[in-house]
């Protein structure tokens, strides 16, 4: 989601995370991913579900934050865990789907997210609903309009996203990229094209850069781009999309994910962590989350457990909370938070940190790769002795419009965007659901857009542009090197 993040979305919105360093956790006797990560995932899994306010999670400022839901959507379907609340936020999602891929709602028509569509046709199907009528929409069709053609040139293939103004550079990156690869190979064919332009993203170490984008104008690959920085987590999501495409029988797919899996073993940490890049440089759970499912994926197993180690060294329980103990199942997003959590407890200004991390942390100790979550779950652990734990199993899964059968968390409360908690995807004569009676502020990217994470003592950058509308947000940053 992302989630990770996605540091940039159609109008230009963007993301940006704290520099940090994680808690160092010893290695020695690292267990097995199962056995390190499957527990702590139920507990993420079930804090995360108790964050969910009718079917939606809230963004820094109120209101429906559409990308952190889908990432929330993602992380709970990758442990088949809290399904009445899985299937409400998916009809939410279906039910605003314009509100996530558009600026409808803010009265700027005429333009369609590609990242963001890439983004919805993927969590369809993952959530087993149908992603060729998801709130009335056929996101694979939408999504394969806006893959660039042969006229192209050296973006063929590339997520774009479409608009009726001319409104310069596209936005998408690798993350838009990898869930348009992920979503079109889970939802039928998958184009060639659309894995070549994933490919060209990769550097000859192996790495993937995050923008296809300099100033000077899209370059044909990464080894074309002087000094191109290569991501973590765009990697990550990278890696997961070429194992899919390479099962769905892509061309030079395999190859490029098993080079990317082994520059991502070169990026771990002594303590089984992982940073990004930027100001995400240091270590911190998004990035440890998504490599390590990436590893996961790969069949990097030590690696992967060494990195789901690390993130249980993040994550609250009921022993080591302290002040936070009633938030026991929620990973920090590095140490700096974590004991300050311990100590104050989570404050309100801090819990949107929480979810984001805590959202894709969790795809590194369920271990589940993007291309198989609502298909497989994860590895259970041992139970102990005397203990009854039971072990997740898969809900059926909600159809394009699933009606909840009730919500995990907070009492139901009207969303900011009046929407009720069963939500039933209202469509137009024209085709298009209708926005909700007051929209919401444009969701901040998510996951693997995660997505996106918002993270440390940051809010959140937000530029909106277009019709006259801006809305700033200023974020706080804490650096602890």
């Amino acid at each position: 989601m992302p989630l990770s993040r996605r540091l940039a979305t159609g109008l230009g919105a963007f993301v940006v995370t704290t520099v940090v360093t994680a808690a160092a956790v010893p290695l020695i006797g690292v267990a097995a991913p199962a056995a390190v990560g499957a527990a702590a995932a139920r507990d993420a899994t079930s804090w995360l579900a108790g964050e969910f306010t009718d079917g939606t999670l809230p963004g820094p400022f109120g209101g429906p934050d559409w990308g952190l839901t889908i990432d929330g959507i993602i992380a709970m379907s990758a442990t088949g865990g809290s399904a009445p609340t899985r299937q409400a936020a998916t009809g939410q999602v279906a039910a605003h789907v314009r509100s996530y891929n558009s600026y409808d709602d803010w009265g700027i028509e005429g333009f369609t997210d590609g990242g963001a569509t890439a983004k919805l046709l993927y969590v369809a199907s993952a959530a087993g609903a149908d992603p060729t009528d998801f709130g009335g929409y056929d996101l694979r069709a939408v999504t394969l309009s806006l893959v660039a053609g042969a006229d192209a040139g050296h973006q063929r293939g590339r997520i774009t996203s479409r608009t009726t103004a001319d409104s310069g550079p596209d936005a998408s990156n690798t993350f838009d990229q990898s869930f348009a690869v992920l979503g079109l190979a889970r939802s039928g064919d998958l184009p060639q094209d659309t894995v070549d332009f994933l490919v060209r993203q990769q550097c000859a170490a192996g790495g993937f850069r995050l923008y296809p984008d300099t100033a000077d104008g899209p370059s044909p690959s990464c080894d074309e781009q002087p000094g191109a920085t290569l991501d973590v987590d765009s990697t990550a999501m990278a890696v997961q999309a070429l194992l899919a495409a390479a099962d769905s029988g892509a061309a030079g797919a395999s190859d490029a994910a098993r080079r990317g899996a082994d520059w991502l073993v070169g990026q771990q940490h002594a303590d089984g962590s992982f940073g990004g890049s930027g100001p995400t440089t240091g270590a911190n759970s998004n990035s440890t989350g998504l490599a390590g499912q990436a590893l996961a994926a790969a069949g990097r197993d030590s690696q992967a457990a060494q990195a789901a180690h690390a993130l249980t060294g993040l994550q609250l329980t009921a022993a080591n909370g302290g002040a936070a103990a009633g938030d026991a199942g929620a990973i920090a997003y590095h140490a700096e938070s974590f004991t300050s959590a311990v100590t104050a407890g989570i404050t309100d200004t801090d819990r949107d940190q929480w979810r984001r991390a805590t959202a894709q942390a969790l795809l590194g100790l369920a271990q589940v790769p993007l291309g198989r979550i609502g298909l497989d779950l994860p590895p259970t652990s041992p139970t102990p002795t005397g203990t009854a734990t039971p072990t997740p199993t898969a809900s059926p899964p909600p159809t394009a419009a699933p009606t909840p059968t009730g919500t995990a968390g907070p009492s139901p409360s009207p969303s900011a965007s009046g929407s009720p908690a069963t939500p039933s995807p209202t469509v137009s004569p024209t085709g298009t659901a209708a926005p909700s009676s007051t929209p919401a502020a444009p969701a901040l990217p998510g996951l693997p857009t995660t997505g996106a994470a918002i993270i440390g003592y940051v809010l959140v950058a937000l530029l909106l542009i277009g019709g006259g509308a801006v809305l700033l947000v200023l974020g706080r940053r804490r650096r602890a090197e």
